[in-house]
């Protein structure tokens, strides 16, 4: 053993005994082994000798390489010897009768990649240069089982490698393919099949391994060479006679099979293509899907049905003439029966190809209504196909109750599989809707009449079938009910399964029931057995909390749906939910218990929509409202009372409860609006007040709690939308203290909740904002960096990313500011130090943010405030020096060298959109400070940007004229002068 084998068994060393530096060694002197000029020749050398399957693997991977990148700098000489040497490798012959090693005697693997190499050899040098490769290869397969079995292996390389179109090819490789299947058409590929054919006939008793590889082989080639090669008595009689003994093992019958299925594929004219399916008698492998529902065998029977199938349908569509349609739905008439069979009874891989040829074929119907008898036994086939394939296994059953890790994965499986079924009934929904019907409404029948417990799944699809139904109907169908829909529903309705407390079918049979809501806005009769389905044990008072919080979501659907017609139910609504109310608000709930959360909330919502209706009356509204608010507003008091008095271990649990009191409040004041609360009741208004004025005292106890903090400002926001200006008196209070402790995050909420207050308010928050205003510029510029943000790695860190949000948020804010007449509130005696910083940040964002949104907001505060501190020409100057930093600083590099940077792209719509502010902005200019901003931006600006005097004078003509789209397209242009003029060479800023 040399120095280069012992290199290669370290390199391939698994075992973790060799030292990492040595095998690292190792690799490296491998590959330096192999820019050796003669390495081709010390490789083949090696394959001769070595017994080590190390060595032959990394001889026979070093040829592949060396080929695929030398051959065209090797000699004639070079490139002969390597031919001889691995043709005779793979024929299982010497090389100079000295070779003692028979590379086919060993594993699989080697003569894979022996495979490979021979390949890379036919790929360059056939057929020109070795012509003789596959006949040579063919005069040496009677040497017996080991030349055979490399003669496939090479086939099926050469099909990876290069023919196969289901892998990427570039043009040249998809040239070579066309290249050597032509030379292989014309030279030998009637030899290969005839060889194909004796070695079946003479191994398949004796090595059904061996047929199988050939099998393999020829399915491969079936689709490129002349099919009446294989399309002949003589052949698909040998591989149908493979595919029904059944002495015959199944891999090699499937594998026959296979062959069947390519050569049915195969492409062609489609009357040539119907012959050749008709002369198949298909018929003769239908028993074969009943020996044995999950063998290998019916999965590649299946496989043929279904290909077969789609091929006998493509028929059906492509031809025109009567006869050619006849015979094509004789064939599918003939085939349907065993593909519903396979679907309905066996374990296969096949069904998405199935369920897509069904869609096919019910595509095909729609043009054939009224359907035969025949079709429409199809039609009710297909529905109990769909039936059958979207049960859950029973073996899951406890998973998916209980929803563990298999339980998700389960129903997450079934859920992406289900989608093309569902797809499928709505097409047969529509082709037979009275047949569809008629099959739900069976199915339902037979759920209602089931064992709940043995049959959890069937009940589990019946309603899922009758949900998935509902996506296919119009609203109009769905509100009169026409149809047996009027049966259905009251059946479903009236149904308690015995199966209920399972989490599928409960979860099911209520999304089912708010499903066909519209039918209940029409049908109120059955408005009683809605609400007993989601306020008994079926629905909100499930024992499964996933069913039970869904519930609720949906049943606050509902609330929104019927609304009115709840009115008559109202208290027997709040009776049913006293003790659901009473539990999420008084439970003091470990963080796990709090997960999800959010969704117990919407009972609270339910009931705010229900008695915040106004036609419930004032004294039961007042009474229904305190009956809820009065014990939650005593809750927080209490757990505020004791907040300095408590353990710590108790104080996430009592914080969380408060969390889930104030998301309660806020999700019951979602009923109502602010004209109820305003003006027609305002005794209702003034109980939210009195809840605001508790709720913001949570803000001094715990200053420092940021979910609490969160929730309140929450809560704030809906006081502003149904309380209105009588909020007013509350917000300094609460302003001072959202801003005291606020991080950034909560500083960005913080000014997200005034940008409400000023849009909803305008002016009249004046007052407030110029209170409150110096204490957010100085929060926002002591935290904002003074500086870019960085870039890189490592600068993508929740902080920056919250300071970034922040920045955004206050461009909004002062954007808000500025375009609702409140510009005062910069110039107040405690604002006017942060009017520098502010307008140095304004300016930067309107020239360089990535954000082209960000950008015109900026540029229209700049055109707000010129318009509201500037008066015309010559009158006093309302805030000195404001003139001059407008035409000096934002008019130049705004307005010129920003949009002369190529990274202001002209071809984007929102930057177009920035573009017409910005040509704004200089018209506001000119009209407010005439000549003062013109002389500036043309004498100074201009010539820095190289811009010709005759361009510069008509864009002073453009700017004084009153056409503002003339003007745009003018600057635009002139813009795009100065860019080709520059070609990169100045850089502005």
């Amino acid at each position: 053993m040399d120095d280069l084998d012992k290199a290669i068994l370290i390199s391939f060393d698994e075992s973790g005994a060799v030292d990492s530096a040595l095998k690292a060694q190792a690799v490296a002197y491998c590959q330096q082994f192999k820019e050796n000029p003669s390495i081709c020749s010390i490789c083949i050398e090696r394959l001769c000798f070595s017994k080590l399957v190390q060595v032959q693997f990394w001889c026979l991977q070093c040829l592949h390489e060396v080929l695929r990148v030398r051959y065209s700098s090797m000699g004639p000489e070079e490139k002969s010897f390597i031919r001889k040497s691995v043709f005779s490798l793979g024929c299982y012959e010497s090389i100079d009768d000295k070779n003692l090693v028979r590379l086919l005697d060993g594993p699989a693997f080697i003569k894979n990649k022996l495979s490979q190499v021979m390949v890379t050899l036919v790929y360059f040098e056939y057929p020109m240069i070795w012509p003789s490769v596959f006949v040579d290869f063919l005069s040496n397969l009677s040497k017996g089982v080991v030349v055979i079995d490399m003669f496939c292996r090479v086939l099926n390389a050469l099909d990876d490698e290069v023919i196969s179109m289901d892998y990427p090819r570039s043009q040249e490789e998809v040239a070579v393919s066309g290249r050597i299947k032509d030379a292989m058409r014309q030279q030998c590929i009637s030899q290969v099949v005839r060889a194909w054919y004796d070695i079946l006939l003479m191994y398949r008793n004796s090595d059904p391994d061996l047929c199988c590889s050939v099998l393999d082989s020829m399915r491969r080639y079936v689709s490129w060479i002349d099919i009446g090669l294989i399309a002949n008595d003589t052949f698909v009689g040998l591989l149908f006679e493979l595919t029904l003994a059944s002495g015959f093992r199944d891999q090699l019958r499937g594998a026959a099979a296979g062959c069947i299925h390519a050569v049915a594929a195969k492409r062609m004219d489609p009357k040539a293509k119907l012959t050749l399916l008709q002369s198949l008698q298909i018929r003769r492998v239908f028993s074969l899907v009943a020996e044995d529902n999950d063998s290998e065998l019916v999965s590649s029977v299946a496989s043929l049905l279904t290909g077969y199938s789609t091929e006998v349908l493509e028929c059906l569509k492509r031809l025109n003439s009567e006869d050619g349609k006849a015979v094509s739905t004789e064939l599918l008439n003939e085939v349907l029966p065993s593909v519903f069979y396979v679907m309905q009874n066996c374990e296969i891989d096949e069904t998405f190809s199935i369920v897509q040829f069904l869609s096919g074929y019910v595509g095909t119907l729609k043009s054939l209504v009224p359907l035969t008898e025949t079709q429409s036994h199809h039609v009710g086939q297909i529905l109990e196909v769909i039936r059958t394939q979207i049960r859950f296994d029973p073996a899951y059953r406890n998973n998916l109750d209980v929803l563990d890790k298999i339980g998700r994965e389960e129903e997450d499986r079934m859920a992406e599989f289900r989608k093309e079924l569902f797809v499928l009934l709505r097409s047969v929904g529509r082709v037979a809707p009275d047949a569809t019907q008629i099959f739900i409404r069976n199915s339902l029948a037979s759920a209602v009449a089931s064992n709940g417990d043995v049959d959890v799944e069937e009940i589990e699809a019946a309603l899922s079938l009758l949900y998935a139904f509902g996506e296919s109907l119009t609203d109009e169908t769905m509100k009169t009910g026409n149809g047996l829909l009027g049966e259905l529903i009251p059946m479903l309705l009236s149904t308690k399964f015995p199966c209920h407390n399972n989490r599928l079918v409960a979860l099911i049979y209520l999304e089912t029931i708010t499903r066909y809501m519209k039918f209940f806005q029409e049908n109120t009769q059955y408005i009683p057995l809605v609400l007993s389905a989601f306020l008994d044990e079926r629905g909100i008072h499930h024992p499964n909390s996933n069913v039970n919080r869904r519930a609720s979501y949906l049943f606050m659907r509902v609330v929104k749906l019927l609304k009115a017609k709840l009115v008559p139910y109202l208290e027997t609504i709040l009776q049913s939910l006293q003790d659901t109310v009473a539990q999420f608000t008084t439970i003091y709930a470990s963080s796990k218990e709090l997960s999800g959360c959010e969704d117990g909330s919407h009972i609270f919502e339910a009931i705010g929509l229900l008695i915040g209706m106004e036609d419930v009356p004032l004294e039961k509204q007042s009474e229904f409202l305190s009956a809820l608010l009065t014990p939650l507003c005593q809750q927080v008091e209490a757990l505020l009372l004791n907040a300095k008095a408590q353990n710590p271990e108790e104080s996430p649990a009592k914080i969380a409860n408060i969390q889930q009191i104030i998301m309660a409040i806020n999700a019951l004041s979602k009923g109502f609006s602010e004209r109820l609360v305003t003006a027609s009741r305002p005794a209702i208004g003034l109980m939210f007040k009195q809840t605001l004025d508790v709720l913001l005292r949570i803000l001094i106890i715990f200053p420092k709690i940021e979910p609490l903090r969160c929730k309140v400002t929450s809560f704030i926001h809906r006081m502003v939308d149904i309380l209105g200006s009588s909020v007013f008196p509350y917000l300094p209070k609460a302003l001072e203290q959202l801003l005291a402790e606020s991080e950034p995050k909560e500083l960005a909420g913080l000014l997200v909740l005034l940008n409400q207050l000023i849009c909803k308010f305008n002016t009249g928050v004046r007052d407030i904002l110029e209170e409150v205003y110096p204490a957010i510029a100085s929060r926002v510029f002591n935290v904002l960096p003074r500086d870019a943000f960085p870039t890189g790695p490592g600068s993508n860190t929740e902080e920056i990313r919250e300071l970034q949000e922040l920045q955004r948020t206050f461009y909004t804010f002062l954007h808000v500011i500025a375009t609702h007449d409140l510009s005062s509130a910069f110039l107040s005696s405690k604002s006017r130090v942060y009017l520098d910083p502010m307008m140095q940040l304004v300016l930067h964002a309107s020239c360089n943010h990535k954000d082209i949104v960000v950008r015109k907001a900026c540029v229209q505060i700049f055109i707000k405030l010129i318009k509201d501190w500037c008066a015309r020409p010559y009158g006093e100057e309302k805030v000195p020096g404001f003139q001059s930093f407008v035409i000096e600083a934002f008019a130049t590099n705004c307005c010129l060298y920003s949009v002369l940077d190529k990274s202001f792209e002209f071809r984007d719509a929102n930057t177009l959109v920035l573009f017409g502010e910005i040509v704004m902005a200089q018209k506001v200019m000119y009209e407010k400070f005439g000549n003062d901003f013109l002389v500036h931006f043309v004498s100074k600006g201009f010539p820095s940007a190289h811009c010709p005097q005759d361009l510069a004078e008509q864009y002073c003509q453009k700017l004084q004229g009153n056409d503002i789209k003339a003007l745009k397209s003018f600057y635009q242009s002139l813009i795009e002068n100065l860019r080709r003029q520059q070609n990169g060479s100045l850089v502005f800023r």
